[in-house]
């Protein structure tokens, strides 16, 4: 008679995976939170809403005597946070670093018209917030007011120029990923504003590289820098751009680090990504769930392709495109429309099932008890709201909701819920192809762009959505082996997909 090994039995193993999974994620949550305490060590941060603008005032302590003031402003869908590893840059240099909150971003709740599309409207309302910063700065009692400096990245970068060359009181100006424009560069007054440093990355659309090299050539003080190897987010955490803005303002000689709040929030992704696999199960149990019959893959991918061509199509034309979300609202009428598609797909024109293997039989699951369902329900909902919220809004970017995101939210989730729940029965469970049809709406949305059917700043929020995509498709497949009640998927999916949906795109 032979002995098993103590501990390898395969419920010895599950349960030796799921600890070291959940000591991982404790790490990770532990090494990420200390990261950001660390990243505001000698900085003083200080918060308030001027004339209806949010601004965030950064400054290191122990600097004595008056210091240059630095105003920053942050591109389309960003935010103050986005932008705040540059305002610690220059804060640590020695100046007093102003981030603001532009209409329709962060916590700003007013709405900005024209969102995206570079109106005249918006432009004066982004100058206008400019002012409220500027003036505001200079009140500051530390801060020399002769040496203000203006940083903008993209939207913020073209507000930032424009400010500049009407005011030559400005002192210097750094322009990151200059938008192409109307009025840029040939109409800059003068060819102002002089001391201008535009810096683009080598990876970007090919538009924001011939704009800085032109606008370069237009006046005189100006330098260009391509940061190779980043693209339009990218390009704000480069180690180059960081010492060339560093430079520009001048100052001590403090070295920057622009990844010190990326980093740690990486590792709280990390974290809560892998604490969701213990979680789960514990909530859940693991439970076989039946198996369906499964229609052959081409067959299935085809009517996926279908359904998101068509959501592209219709979803063009929907309602939700006059929700005040820039961008967000076509991409919400995508989801809703595509998710019909293949809910109905699934529902009244079933495809054959595949004959090439037969079903295994399986023996009757037990049923969990509902309360059990709902109360894992809720507690599986707001960790993913926890996962997504958290790690950006202390990171990277805005994620809490103010103002019209409050219901935009529930509007946006509903049309997530529909989306993941006709992947669900289109797929009928099977997790790689669960994956699969979220890469085809992922392509479609691209296409949608590309072909006009959608804003082109898709193309932008496009990486995003796959990264939540891919996300939300894996822990659908953990979810799965509990045997769960198959709308619990879609449901945590959901508040993956519309948190940061509701919460990072502008209000128009």
């Amino acid at each position: 008679m032979s002995v098993r090994p103590f501990g390898a039995t395969p419920a010895a193993r599950r349960v030796a995976v799921l600890v070291v999974l959940a000591v991982l994620a404790a790490l990770a949550l532990a090494f990420g939170g200390y990261g950001l305490a660390r990243a505001d060590a000698g900085l003083s941060t200080r918060r308030a809403t001027v004339d209806g603008v949010p601004l965030t005032e950064v400054r290191a302590t122990g600097v004595a005597g008056r210091r240059p003031g630095v105003v920053i402003a942050h591109g389309f869908a960003g935010s103050a946070r986005l932008m705040r590893p540059i305002a610690d840059t220059v804060a640590r240099q020695g100046a007093v670093a102003m981030l603001v909150d532009v209409a329709g971003h962060g916590a700003n709740p007013a709405r900005l018209p024209g969102a995206g599309r570079d109106a005249a409207d918006s432009r004066a309302i982004l100058e206008r917030d400019l002012s409220v910063a500027v003036a505001y700065l200079r009140t500051r009692p530390d801060v020399d007011p002769a040496r203000i400096v203006l940083v903008g990245h993209s939207m913020g970068a073209g507000a930032v120029t424009r400010y500049a060359a009407g005011h030559p009181d400005i002192a210097r100006t750094v322009a990151i990923s200059l938008p192409d424009s109307d009025d840029l560069p040939d109409d800059l007054p003068d060819g102002r504003p002089d001391g201008l440093l535009l810096i683009v990355g080598g990876a970007e659309f090919p538009a924001f590289r011939d704009t800085a090299e032109a606008t370069s050539r237009r006046g005189v003080g100006r330098r260009l820098v391509v940061v190779p190897g980043v693209e339009h987010i990218s390009v704000l955490f480069a180690g180059r751009t960081h010492d060339e803005v560093a430079a520009w303002v001048g100052g001590g000689a403090d070295p920057p680090r622009p990844l010190a709040r990326l980093a740690p929030a990486g590792l709280l992704l990390l974290g809560f990504g892998l604490g969701f696999v213990p979680l789960a199960t514990l909530l859940l149990g693991r439970r076989p769930r039946p198996s369906r019959p499964a229609a052959p893959t081409p067959a299935v991918l085809a009517v996926a392709a279908s359904a998101a061509g068509l959501g592209a199509l219709v979803g063009a034309l929907a309602p939700t495109t006059r929700l005040p979300l820039a961008v967000g609202g076509h991409v919400t009428g995508f989801l809703l429309v595509t998710g019909v598609l293949r809910a109905a797909a699934a529902r009244w024109w079933p495809l054959p099932a595949a004959t090439s293997t037969p079903v295994p039989a399986t023996a009757p699951v037990a049923r969990r008890a509902p309360v059990r369902s709902a109360l894992a329900a809720v507690l599986l909902t707001g960790y993913a709201v926890t996962a997504v919220a958290v790690p950006i809004h202390l990171g990277f970017t805005s994620a809490l909701p103010v103002g019209d995101r409050w219901w935009l939210l529930p509007v946006v989730a509903a049309a997530c819920l529909v989306f993941l729940t006709g992947a669900e029965l289109a797929t009928a469970g099977r997790s790689w192809r669960y994956a699969a049809v979220g890469g085809i709406a992922v392509l479609a949305l691209t296409a949608s762009a590309v072909v006009g059917l959608a804003p082109g700043f898709v193309l932008l929020v496009v990486p995003l959505f796959a990264v939540l995509v891919g996300w939300q498709a894996a822990w659908a497949a953990v979810l799965r082996r509990a045997g769960p009640p198959r709308w619990l998927p879609a449901l945590v999916g959901a508040a993956l997909l519309a948190w940061p949906m509701a919460t990072t795109l502008p209000l128009s």
